[in-house]
């Protein structure tokens, strides 16, 4: 089948997790024997940043990791219906402009033979009600929500005529664990500081316990204003910036554990949904202590998987506990790789999207995946 994927960015991860997730995705898809390619806006902020940042090889650099994989930039006088007349299954994200959301659901509402989905990744639901009440998704034959409380949302809004959970997931192609590198430190933060979200939460369960326990700490990511970086420095701890998340498994690999520090508006409005670092990082099998957060659909198992940390003072003996006894080390890692690999892989969510193709998608996709699955 031909699969077109309307996304913030697939090129770029600069703040933006997404594009983790749909590499995954779309890889596994292309592996499968169907077409995929992803569609994004030139002027994409995450794109920009990106290239403002890094330079114009970014680009290149993203096709040399991911050969199997395309995106296509659009712009005002992109010809959308041209691309989308071959398409079989079209799946927009949430962060794509409303007008072209709405301009998508006419093309399918005016004779578009193709499975039309939306795919929510955010908390604007909750944070942003009017945001999200406005797209109008009548024209759409269903909607993925990545979390059961965000998919209970939408029905009770009334959004969209069908609502699925699909999680995000780790894409083990390459998210694994590394072997034989040299250890660099104790722990390692790769996360973006965001919009006040849980610069708190940050302090109270990175900075402070990694200052206090004189660990030998580095953070990775961006959009860290000034106090913040400053605070680091004062705590002892390594600001390293940027890093393309194909590195992010040799990084986890060179250092003890991670922590996880989900942002407010989840743990407040949006229960049971972790940010996709823990899938990532339970897959490259580093050790993991988590601040809290309510795991309402019993996605991992606590205390077998990774390390649940009520306060600062609970995350500081957790660390210690960590660093100081390789058999709890060994079997956090080994149970959350296992957890990973049994449920929460990219070709996982892959069979979970054909479940929900099967379930809302045309009859022409139907058919499609009948005789696929007849030739199998």
């Amino acid at each position: 089948m031909n699969f077109v994927f309307y996304t913030h960015s697939l090129i770029s991860d600069w703040n933006h997790g997404n594009a983790h997730f749909l590499r995954g995705v779309l890889s596994d898809l292309v592996a499968r024997g169907h077409q995929a390619v992803a569609l994004e806006p030139e002027d994409g902020w995450s794109r920009q940043n990106l290239l403002q940042d890094q330079g114009d090889t970014v680009v290149a650099d993203f096709y040399r990791e991911f050969p199997d994989l395309l995106s296509v930039t659009y712009g005002p006088g992109f010809d959308h219906a041209s691309v989308l007349a071959d398409a079989d299954v079209v799946i927009v994200h949430e962060w794509t402009d409303p007008d072209i959301v709405a301009h998508v659901g006419r093309i399918r509402r005016g004779g578009g033979d193709f499975t039309l989905l939306f795919h929510d990744t955010h908390h604007r639901a909750v944070s942003e009600e009017k945001a999200i009440a406005d797209l109008g998704l009548a024209d759409y034959d269903g909607v993925l929500a990545f979390g059961e409380t965000l998919r209970q949302r939408y029905l009770k809004a009334g959004w969209g005529r069908t609502v699925y959970t699909w999680h995000e997931a780790a894409d083990t192609r390459r998210f694994k664990p590394s072997v034989n590198l040299v250890g660099e430190g104790d722990l390692v933060w790769i996360g973006n500081w965001g919009d006040d979200e849980r610069t708190r939460e940050l302090h109270e369960f990175l900075i402070d316990p990694v200052r206090d326990l004189k660990l030998k700490a580095l953070v990775h990511g961006v959009r860290y204003p000034d106090e913040a970086l400053r605070d680091l420095e004062a705590a002892g701890i390594r600001y390293g910036g940027w890093l393309p998340n194909v590195r992010v498994p040799q990084t986890f690999a060179r250092y003890a554990l991670t922590v996880h520090v989900p942002r407010r508006p989840y743990v407040e409005s949006l229960p049971g949904i972790p940010t996709i670092r823990v899938f990532e990082a339970l897959a490259c099998g580093i050790p993991l202590i988590s601040a809290p957060w309510d795991d309402a659909e019993g996605l991992f198992r606590p205390g077998e998987d990774f390390l649940f940390a009520k306060d600062g003072e609970e995350m500081k003996r957790l660390m210690r506990d960590l660093l100081n006894d390789n058999d709890l080390s060994a079997g956090l890692a080994s149970s959350g790789l296992h957890t990973i690999e049994e449920r929460h892989t990219c070709r996982h969510r892959v069979n979970e999207l054909f479940d929900v193709l099967a379930d809302c998608g045309t009859s022409r996709v139907k058919t499609l995946i009948l005789d696929k699955e007849a030739a199998e």
